[in-house]
């Protein structure tokens, strides 16, 4: 890889890059495979350090290759999802999603994307009943739970369940039973990981359930038997007593396909962060609250919530075009419009707007629906928008967001909702890399270093004062007993 070459060669077509290094005017040859070219190649396209440049540069050990949130960078070769962004397309395992929504069930879904294939009847028989086996939660877990305040948001606490299950299941800690623990890849190594993954699924409803009952001030609930998994779900958050009780099936249902539609994105940003969490071997519960913690970001799965925020702050459909000018001076977020991967439409879009109109056939309709449709027709009649590529995304499209509001879900729950189906496809992607062929190799990436050169320690004495913003700690603002304490005297109170 990167083997400087000669321009004797022939001009015939070739799956290879030819590079020109001008500062040295050596030419290099990089391979092509699956339309990639490794960044490694690059190291070896060395030059000597030029009068005067930084030592930092290292120049002379090869070029790193910079790529500010992995805008065209490709850390794994993956056989899971395809996302063409341009063309609005979107595949499990080269299904289209469309047809799984119409056809297909989360769990269904879920085994599709961890094995590859699409279960018979007895497969996925026996991987419901393991999933829905492993979804009773340990005694424990109500004091976790009931530690939180009342008003602690449910992102924090599922992202706090998730970690605190390890502690559960020491068996399941490569640092405990050796780091070949999962990537062995023997029938002992593959059934301890299935169990991991039963356990993340299925426990994955119940620890959100349980989170919103901590709200709600509610006892909790013990999963039901004889229910489907988002049957079994809204029975957790909603039962009270009721003999015989079920939830209604148009919302059972229309959960079941907001699941599927959400179970996998690629390599987005909660995705990456578990795979570079799992790339230390770490346990699984651990990778996937941290996969959790990046969920909760506003970029990321606080999106949807953030829209609704947006309508709410719009008001009606009057307020729309004022909103819409406030934009474009800058002076206000236009949530749920445009997308990293999508440049045309999503096509999870549609499939949320046909189960939108099912859930509001039930439900009624959110009195934000006709500010959403309002702002969806004003942007999209306007250059400004229009010629930005800003069309609107699975956040927006007959908000997702409306339609958990029409189910009766609080704002702050709606990242919960995204991030429960979500286990699926982290749990996809972490079994991908950790049998991959070669093994796993931890993720450690380059930076290109522009701070100070060496510099020699000044005593205190002698130095002078760097002022400036962001140049030293803010001075923050105190009160109740921090305030009342710091005009206090008491002994040692100089040493505070």
């Amino acid at each position: 890889m990167g083997r400087p070459t000669t321009s004797s060669q022939e001009n015939a077509p070739q799956d290879s890059l030819t590079v020109r290094d001008n500062r040295t005017g050596k030419v290099y040859t990089v391979p092509i495979a699956d339309n990639a070219i490794p960044a490694t190649a690059f190291k070896a396209m060395t030059a000597p350090r030029k009068t005067g440049e930084r030592e930092e540069n290292e120049t002379e050990r090869g070029l790193r290759v910079q790529d500010k949130g992995f805008l065209n960078t490709a850390v794994i070769r993956s056989e899971i999802t395809y996302i063409d962004g341009d063309a609005g397309v979107l595949r499990y395992r080269g299904y289209p999603i469309e047809q799984l929504a119409l056809h297909s069930s989360h769990l269904e879904t879920a085994y599709l994307l961890i094995y590859g294939s699409l279960p018979t009847k007895d497969q996925f028989k026996f991987f419901e009943s393991e999933v829905m086996r492993h979804s009773v939660m340990h005694s424990d877990a109500e004091g976790f739970f009931r530690s939180f305040r009342y008003d602690a948001h449910p992102m924090s606490m599922l992202t706090s369940a998730f970690a605190m299950l390890g502690s559960y299941y020491s068996e399941a800690n490569p640092s405990l039973q050796g780091q070949r623990l999962y990537t062995k890849g023997d029938a002992a190594s593959l059934a301890t990981m299935d169990r991991q993954i039963y356990r993340l699924i299925g426990k994955a409803t119940t620890l959100a359930a349980m989170a919103y009952r901590v709200r709600q001030g509610r006892n909790f609930v013990t999963p039901p038997t004889g229910l489907s998994y988002t049957g079994s779900f809204l029975y957790q958050m909603d039962h009270l007593g009721e003999e015989n009780y079920t939830p209604n099936p148009v919302l059972e249902r229309a959960l079941d396909v907001l699941f599927l539609i959400h179970a996998d994105h690629e390599l987005n940003a909660s995705c990456t962060t578990v795979l570079q969490t799992g790339s230390s071997l770490v346990d699984p519960y651990s990778a996937i609250a941290a996969g959790c913690a990046s969920l909760y970001g506003p970029l990321h799965g606080g999106a949807n919530e953030a829209v609704i925020r947006m309508l709410i702050s719009i008001g009606s459909p009057q307020n729309v075009p004022a909103f819409l000018q406030a934009v474009k001076k800058k002076e206000k977020t236009l949530s749920g419009f445009g997308h990293r991967v999508y440049k045309t439409s999503d096509p999870r879009s549609f499939i949320v707007r046909k189960t939108a109109d099912e859930v509001f056939r039930v439900t009624g309709k959110d009195a934000l629906l006709e500010t959403a449709m309002a702002l969806h027709d004003a942007a999209m009649k306007d250059e400004y928008f229009v010629s930005r590529k800003l069309a609107p995304n699975v956040d927006f499209w007959y908000v997702r967001g409306l339609i958990y509001r029409a189910m009766g879900f609080p704002l702050d729950f709606f990242p919960v909702l995204f991030a429960v189906p979500r286990v699926v496809g982290w749990l996809a992607h972490w079994r991908q890399m950790i049998l991959q062929e070669g093994g796993v190799k931890i993720w450690r990436p380059r930076q290109v270093y522009v701070g100070p050169s060496k510099r020699d320690y000044v005593p205190v004495e002698e130095r002078s004062p760097v002022e400036g913003v962001k140049q030293t700690p803010s001075r923050v603002e105190h009160g109740g007993i921090t305030k009342r304490t710091m005009l206090a005297t008491f002994k040692g109170k100089s040493k505070l």
